[in-house]
């Protein structure tokens, strides 16, 4: 969805922070594939007392690779083979330049309504009172 134009507007030349959120919106539709979550490697001590993990100094077991996720609330955590990791990293990365570029075009988009409107993201003032 575009901003509103004006009948005065259609004539003018496309603004800077419209081409750069349209930019985006194409930026945006050109990635394929995304898997949200976060991905994390680490290696663990287990519960044994006498294992190499306790040692000085310890080997730790791993690296296991995490994908950790919600799901209807939820938090899902799954192992991945570094073959998987290999094959999906790319769909995380761009998972995390969509969040970027949304937010970015958030900003922008809200710039351009308050700059349309006349209105200020400021609070009021607290000694005002509601009316009402």
């Amino acid at each position: 969805m575009t901003a509103p134009t004006h009948d005065h507007d259609a004539n003018q030349a496309t603004t800077q922070p419209e081409q750069q959120r349209r930019r985006l919106a194409q930026q945006i539709s050109e990635i394929d594939a995304a898997l949200p979550g976060s991905l994390v490697i680490r290696s663990m001590r287990c519960g044994k007392p006498t294992c190499r993990c306790k040692a000085d100094p310890p080997q730790l077991h791993g690296p296991y690779i995490q994908w950790t996720r919600k799901i209807a609330g939820r938090t899902h955590t799954r192992r991945l083979t570094p073959e998987q990791l290999d094959r999906y990293r790319p769909w995380f990365e761009n998972a995390q330049r969509i969040r970027q570029m949304l937010t970015e075009l958030e900003e922008l988009s809200l710039q351009a309504a308050n700059d349309a409107e006349g209105w200020t993201d400021e609070p009021p003032n607290s000694s005002e009172k509601p009316a009402g």
